[in-house]
């Protein structure tokens, strides 16, 4: 779980969402992937749950017929520039201009800083653009070195309404995604949550930033 002084430190992002409701967040980085984003798909549908997919530019442009199944299957997508650029490597025109770039091939306002490395200036330029999402619950998907059974009871563990959950549709987290996704679904079912798209319009939404503060 993302600690809260972090959120409180850089509460100018999106980090979670309303307290008060038994709602959820999963959202899915660096795809479109075929197969593996297919798998993820079909999996939330069998538990009737919602998310968003914060996808790279070069992926979604070799896979387009990807993104489009999940906008049709009635999920949202971000941008998460278009080579999976590291922001503290890079300066603020070629992060902003990467990330222009993968606008070419998906519509949104929602952006997510790959690695959630993004410095102030970055910030600047792209706020005026973009909302920007970090997430509550980081499930750890990607290291190999960590087994899906601990990925999936430290998800179930450090979710609470409002959590924003991120795991990866990648080949990198394959295995383990297709290990754990099913078992913190399923859980979540019988926790009663429901899991919904992060809103495109964030305006006339709960949104949780720093300590708590509900923002309509």
């Amino acid at each position: 779980r993302t600690p809260s002084i972090v959120m409180r430190f850089f509460a100018a992002y999106i980090w979670r969402f309303s307290l008060h409701k038994k709602e959820i967040y999963l959202t899915f980085d660096d795809g479109p992937t075929p197969e593996i984003t297919e798998f993820v798909l079909s999996e939330l549908k069998k538990y009737n749950m919602k998310g968003t997919f914060f996808l790279v530019g070069e992926n979604a442009k070799k896979y387009p017929e990807v993104v489009k199944q999940i906008i049709a299957e009635g999920h949202h997508i971000g941008n998460h520039t278009f080579n999976h650029l590291n922001g503290w490597t890079h300066s603020a025109f070629k992060y902003y201009r990467n990330t222009l770039k993968c606008d070419s091939f998906i519509d949104s306002p929602l952006f997510r800083p790959p690695y959630g490395r993004i410095t102030r200036s970055q910030h600047h330029k792209l706020s005026k653009r973009y909302k920007i999402i970090m997430w509550s619950v980081l499930s750890g998907d990607y290291d190999r070195s960590i087994s899906p059974e601990r990925i999936s009871e430290g998800v179930l563990k450090n979710t609470v309404p409002g959590s924003v959950i991120v795991f990866h549709d990648s080949e990198k987290a394959e295995k383990n995604l297709k290990h754990s996704l099913p078992t913190v679904l399923e859980g979540f079912v019988e926790m009663n949550y429901h899991s919904m798209c992060i809103p495109y319009d964030l305006e006339n939404s709960h949104t949780v930033r720093g300590q708590g503060k509900r923002v309509n």
